[in-house]
């Protein structure tokens, strides 16, 4: 046989990857007779950069399993696009003055010359790009039927506002009070835009996530942003007012240690009661000064500012007592009911507040076994004890000053005094509405016109893609570029009419990512974003494996847009994402964040050059558990290449020596080879079904370890001894690597076609079947024997499984390492644990 006798990862990728895309390989079979698994990555922004460590290790772990399912005989789904509009590709076509589109179109052929480098079985043929028209339209269309159905509304209201990306954000893509793109700080700014309804679906999207099988602390984060409230709505009069104060509390049980009243800033309520407000100045000067703060800036302050309304007091309903009235900025107008009742009694941050404005601290809830120690007004005992979180609580416990209800337990008391006081409970959540308008260019342009009356209208189906105008400055002034586009204009004239006028701001990027699992069924499709043949088949997705760091972003809107998408009648499922899977970060050699400011970037394009696809993968793989975060060692890369060499060249000699001098026959019995490939195809396949890759590829180097002692120098010498091992067995070997490294896996397939005409030789090695194991084989023969004297272990050896009593003794008591615990003294018993141990009891 002919045979490159060093291994030459170089040759054999460039000649493969070649291979696969040409004959489409990689294909989606659209088999309905086989099961389906549809497999997804969280797609790539295609930027300049290039692919980065972290996709290698997400796409690789992706592209095993795909492998695998496909041998395991699933028509498997294993798609790939790009989320190409956004923030960092307009940047750079202001920085360069090139079209957007045309560095787009450059970066993603990058990209996919990248991947393909990197050996990812992707079918090319279902690609999608977010900025390509074809594609867009179909986000329209999803608005369009939103505008339909009362799911997305416009309103003037107080954003998020970057002032360097000039734009809008949601609240999501506010990261500890910047821009989650550019992390400069973040202003509020009043601003019309285009709001999803994600807040209709705020139940469902706490509740569904136990129909799905996700990592239990991105449940946790999901369910903590959405932040359901139970608790209940009470009004608090304004002294000779007819206004009230509507207030949401979770802990009516504390509404007897009432003592003070804060409201938002910007609750509409103060411009009603201005007139009365006697130090308006100073209150009108904090509400502008409040306006310059972001929601993180003033919920996360340690420094609890406020002013009091002088001259205005509400009336607790619960004792009819007169409690003054605050407005501070650490109350949100827009969560909740944009007002609080104070406790400072049992709330720290209430508790902060009247320690600074001298206000009083009325204890209402004691612990329970605390009940008898109730004091007789407010002391400075109760203060420290307040301070200290002693005599009174900050969690429940019974009622104390709170007539009536003394006694009673906090949880009973929470109901009983919202019906005294005539409340109403309710559910609330911290999430709010999606704020969709961007006031940038390189977006999906809103399908909205307005007639000249500005009356909204949706641009009809026929229209769709309603296309991005091209005629545009892309510099940002805090207004949308598209307002600037004179073909835009008259293209909506000329189809709407004289003083008809389009919507010039564009769609988040998010938008187009929150639905794109939908397109890669039927991707090429222009009559529907998906047909009815193909979403039966494939969705929703079964597994999903991407970035934490999507958790309150891409993934909740994700699930937002399918439930939405279902509620109108589009899909008949409301989960996107069955099964979901998160990669660590790659870090450094040293623990350190990669970056370019620190240099230590490491670019997969230069590890595969130096080392190959397959090793880089493996090594990629064999780090570290997948969720964890790993240190990429480019020294240490250097042993699963070595491994690699020794399986070319064990398996290159098996087929060498069997082409030309015998026919294949076991390997030697004290190989034991059966039992070794019958439970390592076991537990590999159970490994890769679990996302331990890395134990994976430990357990196929002891296999390996122990089917390539096969020296072929000895081999001459002693033809009699060396046997060889299987050609059945070679293929299963080769067969277990495949996913794993796939290119190397393929040369070895097609080299057994030097030792049999068989033509699934000259086939791909993924269109074989992965191996079954026999059970009845993988019994272990032996066991590691337990040698005790009087309890403490002195010796292990190993013991055939059917060792009896009477030979386990003898064993023991022949040992030399036991001899000395034992010699001179009688042996009072012997305990016998089959299958475990020996003690000696001396």
């Amino acid at each position: 046989m002919e045979y490159m006798e060093n291994y030459n990862p170089k040759e054999i990728e460039s000649k493969w990857q070649k291979i696969w895309r040409e004959g489409g390989i990689n294909r989606t079979e659209n088999n309905s007779d086989k099961p389906k698994y549809y497999i997804l990555d969280m797609f790539p922004y295609p930027s300049g950069t290039g692919l980065h460590m972290g996709h290698t290790e997400s796409y690789t772990s992706t592209d095993i399993l795909y492998r695998y399912k496909k041998m395991k005989g699933f028509d498997v789904l294993h798609p790939q696009g790009f989320d190409a509009f956004g923030l960092p590709a307009e940047n750079f076509a202001i920085k360069t003055g090139v079209h957007p589109k045309e560095t787009t179109v450059k970066n993603i052929a990058n990209y996919e010359k990248q991947i393909d480098s990197l050996g990812m079985g992707y079918d090319w043929d279902t690609k999608i790009v977010t900025a390509s028209p074809e594609y867009y339209k179909w986000t329209q269309w999803i608005f369009a039927r939103f505008f339909e159905n009362d799911l997305v509304y416009k309103k003037t209201d107080k954003i998020n506002w970057c002032d360097s990306c000039k734009t809008g954000l949601a609240n999501e893509q506010v990261v500890d009070g910047g821009c989650e793109r550019c992390k400069n700080k973040v202003v509020q700014k009043e601003i019309p835009g285009w709001f999803f309804k994600i807040t209709d679906f705020a139940e469902d999207l706490i509740n569904d996530l136990d129909k799905v099988d996700w990592p239990e602390h991105t449940k946790v984060n999901q369910k903590n942003w959405i932040g359901r409230s139970e608790g209940s709505e009470i009004d608090f009069k304004i002294k000779n007012s007819e206004l009230k104060i509507k207030v949401f509390t979770t802990r009516a049980d504390t509404l007897f240690g009432v003592t003070y009243m804060v409201i938002a800033p910007e609750h509409k309520i103060i411009q009603e009661l201005k007139s009365n407000i006697e130090n308006w100045g100073e209150v009108e000067n904090y509400i502008i000064e409040t306006q310059k703060k972001t929601e993180m800036d003033r919920v996360g302050s340690n420094e609890k500012t406020g002013f009091e309304l002088k001259g205005i007091k509400a009336i607790n309903p619960a004792n009819q007592e007169e409690i003054p009235v605050f407005t501070a900025d650490y109350v949100l107008a827009n969560y909740g009911t944009g007002a609080i009742m104070a406790v400072p009694a049992h709330d720290q941050r209430d508790f902060e507040f009247a320690l600074k404005n001298n206000l009083e601290i009325k204890p209402v809830i004691a612990r329970v076994n605390s009940v008898e120690e109730i004091f007789p007004g407010l002391t400075e005992a109760i203060i420290k004890s307040i301070r200290e979180s002693g005599f009174a609580t900050f969690g429940s416990g019974l009622l104390i000053n709170s007539g009536r209800f003394n006694g009673m337990s906090s949880e009973e008391a929470k109901k009983a005094i919202t019906e005294f006081v005539g409340g109403e409970t309710k559910t609330n959540y911290r999430l709010r509405d999606w704020s969709i308008s961007r006031q940038r260019y390189w977006g999906a342009p809103i399908p909205v016109v307005y007639d000249l009356e500005g009356k909204a209208h949706i641009v009809p189906d026929e229209h769709l893609p309603w296309k991005l105008p091209e005629d545009v400055d892309f510099v940002p002034t805090g207004e949308s570029p598209l307002k600037k586009s004179k073909e835009f204009f008259e293209r909506t004239e000329k189809i709407f009419g004289k003083g008809w006028t389009p919507e010039v701001d564009t769609m988040d990027t998010f938008v187009c990512s929150s639905w794109y699992y939908l397109r890669y069924p039927d991707s090429k499709n222009g009559k529907e974003f998906c047909s009815k043949e193909m979403m039966e088949k494939w969705l929703p997705v079964d597994l999903y494996i991407g970035g934490a760091e999507h958790t309150y972003m891409h993934l909740l809107y994700a699930r937002f847009m399918t439930k939405a998408l279902r509620k109108i009648g589009v899909l008949d499922f409301d989960e996107p994402f069955l099964k979901l899977r998160h990669q660590g970060m790659v870090l450094d050699k040293n623990g350190g964040k990669m970056s370019k400011s620190k240099g230590n970037v490491i670019n997969p394009d230069d590890m595969v050059a130096r080392f190959g696809a397959d090793a880089v993968r493996m090594y990629m793989m064999f780090l570290g558990p997948l969720e964890d975060e790993v240190k990429w060692n480019e020294d240490n890369i250097v042993g699963i290449y070595r491994f690699l060499e020794r399986v070319w060249k064990s398996i290159n000699d098996n087929i060498e020596l069997s082409y030309s001098a015998i026919s294949l026959k076991k390997l030697i019995s004290n190989l034991n080879i059966e039992f070794v490939l019958n439970k390592t195809i076991k537990e590999v396949g159970e490994d890769i079904e679990n996302f331990k890759f890395n134990t994976a590829i430990s357990k196929l180097m002891v296999l390996f370890n122990k089917t390539g002692r096969l020296p072929l120098l000895n081999f001459f010498k002693n033809p009699d001894f060396y046997e060889l091992i299987s050609r059945n067995d070679t293929e299963k070997l080769i067969i277990l690597l495949a996913p794993f490294a796939p290119h190397i896996a393929e040369e070895l397939w097609s080299g057994l076609s030097e030792i049999s005409n068989d033509e699934k030789y000259k086939q791909s090695i993924f269109l074989q079947k992965w191996p079954e194991y026999d059970e009845s084989k993988i019994k272990e023969n032996t066991f590691n024997l337990v040698i005790q004297v009087n309890g403490k272990v002195r010796a292990n050896v190993e013991a055939s499984v059917d060792i009896s009593q009477e030979e386990a003794e003898r064993l023991a008591l022949g040992l030399g390492e036991i001899k000395k615990w034992i010699e001179g003294k009688e042996i009072k018993k012997i305990i016998f644990v089959k299958g475990k141990l020996v003690n000696l009891v001396v």
